[in-house]
């Protein structure tokens, strides 16, 4: 093999690596403890809107994470909803614990409102819409 075809070589699988990295970079891990599923509920308008828990599933005082979004009920029957991107670095969530919205990258730590209880983040959580129809959840 001459040496512009080896150098060539090279460039190509460095430049495949590369590109292999890229797609799997902004992935974001499943969180653990997401113990709610979506489904779909008929509103009154008989459109569908996304259910992302029932009301018993979110304990008073804490939350969980579904999928992209965290759901709390910080006092009781008051759920808010935010992004499960932590605002530092944009690492999933992975737990709601002790009354925080838990990161695993840089330990970032959040008050079930979405406000930031402990850095490096400085930013409050991303606000999700949520609407509570009957026992529902519902994204929207």
């Amino acid at each position: 093999m001459r040496r512009s075809q080896f150098i060539i070589s090279a460039g190509i699988g460095l430049g495949a690596s590369v590109l292999a990295a890229c797609t799997t970079y902004g992935k974001k891990p499943e969180a653990s403890g997401d113990t709610a599923t979506t489904s779909r509920v008929p509103t009154a308008g008989g459109t569908a809107a996304e259910a992302l828990a029932t009301t018993s599933a979110v304990p008073v005082g804490s939350g969980l994470i579904v999928g992209e979004v965290v759901v709390t009920q910080p006092t009781a029957g008051d759920f808010k909803g935010f992004s499960s991107t932590c605002t530092h670095a944009g690492c999933a969530l992975n737990e709601v614990a002790d009354g925080t919205i838990n990161c695993p990258c840089h330990g970032s730590k959040f008050n079930l409102d979405g406000s930031v209880a402990r850095g490096p983040a400085t930013k409050p959580l991303t606000p999700q819409p949520l609407v509570v129809q009957g026992d529902s959840i519902l994204l929207g």
